[in-house]
Parts: C-alpha cells; sequence; structure tokens
C-alpha cells in the first residue's frame, strides 16, 4: 500500500540536490543563483523535517513490535503495546500534518508587504475608519516584531487618512496579512452625530508581496520620474525641499508617488520598491486570469455589497463573511488582535484547497 510519506522521497531527493548545489563554488559566488537555490530549499524545510520526524517513529515502531513478538512478560508486554499505541497515534498525526504541508504553498508566503488602505463609501467617517484600521495593522505587526514605514499619504480635513501606503517589513508578513485585501465596512455612530444614527461606511485594503530586483526588472527607460515637494506633513522642509517623488512606469501607465521621507534618495528608493511590487501584482493577476475566467480584483469598487468583513461597534461584533464567523472584543481586535481571525481564514483556506476547492 503506497502511503502519503512516500510522497517525500522526490522532496529529500531535490532537498539533497540543492544542498550539494550550494556547496559548489561555481554556485557559491553566483548570488542569484544561491538566493534562488536557498528560497526553494526555505520552502523544503518543513516536509524535510516531517520526513525525519516519520522515519524515527516508523524505526521506534518495528523495533517496539519485534519487542512484542518475542517478550514473554506480561508487564513488559503491556508497556511495549502501550508506547506503540502513542506511537501510532503520532504517526497519524503526522499524516495530518503533511497533508496540510503538502499543499500548493504561495510563492509570496514569507514576504514583506506593501499595504495600500482607502477610505471607501461614507465620506469623513470612512477616513477616520482607515485611519483606524491602519492603527490597527501598525499594532498588528509591531505585536509581531514587525517592521512598519509609512511611504504615502493623504489626509482628510477631519484627521482621517483618504489614502495611507505602509510597508510592514517582517518574514511571513503577507501570508498573515493577504487575508485582508478587500472591502471592510464599518457600522457605528459618528463622533459628529448629534441623533445618534448609526452610519455606514467602508474602506478597502490591497495587500502587496513586496518583488526585490530579482524578481522584476525595470529598465531605466521605462520609467519617468517626476520629483516636487511634498503636500504631506514634514514641517518647513516639505516647503524648502522638493523632495516627493513620482516614478510613471511608462508601459503602462502605472503611477505610484512617495513623499512621506525627507529625503529625495529614500523615497524614491519606496517608490521603486511599491512599482516592482504593483507591477508582480499586475503578472501576478494576468496569470490567475488565465487559470480562473472569474476571478475578481482585490478591492472591488468598494461598494458596501462587496464586503470581506463587517465592524459593528454598538454591537462589539466583528463578522468576516467568508468564514460566516463573528468575534468580539472590538477593542482587541482594533488594537491588532487580528490573529484570531486569520487563524480561522487560514484554516478555512487550507479546507477548501484539501477537498479540491481552490482553483
Amino acid at each position: 500500500m503506497i502511503s502519503v510519506f512516500d510522497k517525500l522521497d522526490s522532496v529529500l531527493q531535490r532537498y539533497q540536490e540543492i544542498e550539494e548545489a550550494m556547496a559548489r563554488p561555481e554556485v557559491a559566488v553566483d548570488f542569484e543563483q544561491v538566493q534562488e537555490l536557498a528560497k526553494e530549499r526555505a520552502t523544503l524545510d518543513g516536509l524535510v523535517e516531517i520526513s525525519r520526524k516519520h522515519r524515527t517513529l516508523t524505526d521506534e515502531r518495528v523495533s517496539l513490535e519485534g519487542l512484542l513478538r518475542e517478550e514473554t512478560d506480561q508487564e513488559m508486554s503491556q508497556m511495549a503495546r502501550e508506547e506503540l499505541s502513542q506511537i501510532e497515534a503520532s504517526l497519524a498525526d503526522l499524516s495530518e500534518e503533511l497533508k496540510f504541508a503538502l499543499l500548493p504553498k504561495d510563492p509570496n508566503d514569507e514576504k514583506s508587504v506593501i499595504v495600500e488602505v482607502r477610505a471607501g463609501t461614507g465620506g469623513a467617517e470612512a477616513s477616520l475608519f482607515a485611519s483606524d484600521l491602519f492603527r490597527s495593522y501598525t499594532r498588528y505587526a509591531q505585536m509581531h516584531n514587525w517592521k512598519v514605514d509609512v511611504m504615502d499619504t493623504s489626509t482628510s480635513d477631519q484627521g482621517g487618512f483618504n489614502k495611507i501606503v505602509f510597508e510592514i517589513q517582517g518574514k511571513g508578513a503577507f501570508s498573515r496579512l493577504k487575508y485582508e485585501r478587500g472591502v471592510h465596512r464599518v457600522q457605528r455612530v459618528p463622533d459628529t452625530e448629534t441623533q445618534g444614527r448609526i452610519h455606514t461606511s467602508t474602506a478597502t485594503v490591497a495587500v502587496l508581496p513586496e518583488a526585490d530586483e530579482v524578481e522584476v526588472k525595470i529598465s531605466p527607460e521605462d520609467i519617468r520620474i517626476d520629483i516636487f515637494h511634498a503636500g504631506g506633513h514634514g514641517g518647513q522642509n516639505v516647503n524648502k525641499v522638493a523632495t516627493a517623488v513620482r516614478i510613471v512606469y511608462e508601459p503602462t501607465g502605472l503611477t505610484v508617488v512617495c513623499q512621506d521621507e525627507r529625503s529625495q534618495f529614500k523615497n524614491k528608493t519606496r517608490a521603486m520598491a511599491m512599482l516592482r511590487a504593483k507591477i508582480l501584482e499586475a503578472e501576478q493577476e494576468r496569470h490567475d486570469a488565465e487559470i480562473s475566467q472569474d476571478r475578481r480584483s482585490q478591492v472591488g469598487a468598494a461598494d458596501r455589497s462587496e464586503k470581506i468583513r463587517t465592524y459593528n461597534y454598538p454591537q462589539d461584533r466583528v463578522t468576516d463573511h467568508r468564514i460566516n464567523s463573528s468575534f468580539h472584543d472590538m477593542p482587541k481586535i482594533m488594537d491588532g488582535g487580528l490573529d484570531i481571525i486569520i487563524d480561522q481564514l487560514t484554516s478555512w483556506e487550507q479546507a477548501k484547497m484539501l477537498d479540491g476547492g481552490m482553483a
């Protein structure tokens, strides 16, 4: 009978090939090749660890089975049977772990991200909600020891954000935050509401995996760089020195802006990072469209009917509509306590993949 663990033979063989390749002198001096091999090896680490555990447990099982065949002492036999039962249970658990480990991996999961939060429908309240989401993601990043850098902002008169773009640097950031992509709806009584009426507004969230120069190569002839005076915060420096950077990717007209740093060089560096991420996203969307013609975009038109999640303040309830689950303790969630939701979304996605429901 073929075991699910037999699938690991080719994995172990490939892992060994990568190790041998990285040890060769001609490969060691090729940075790009070493980087690619290291990335591939990292994707196999979990499977290799499972294989080693399986080998250890299997050897112990064979040893105990041999002991039971030869042992005549009743007490020793009983102890061996109990230990064998525990090993069988561990092997069953390991088999389930392997099923999930063998699911197709998103190649972007380990990457840092660029997040763009925009106010949707709802006027001033939408911009305030966008600000609340930004704070929640910032606190979430801090809990995971990830670094947050603001890249571009557009503030509203009420103190919220019409748009805010920021980078979250940390291993595995995309694997967690990718579930935040889409339209978020809020229902609450605004501070300016004198009649106590509940208002509904939305904000959209886009989460882009960061792309390095190896993945997305941009020819200097394909871009136009404009330097101008920043319009956001920055004190007197904003008015004295032109530091804001706008980059236009000529082949498609894609435009990115970065103006929150005082340094023109830093703004240009971050703008290029944004551009690479958006080009990579566009390429991936084209690829996905070839596989699934009915794939929807991340955020749609920001209409209330396209929501992925609703934040109901009066009822202290957050509902994620993809998994049809509600969560309470709104202050904790909005203070970065998103793992309780993201964990369930991860399990939901894995279950769909196991059932063959993923495109």
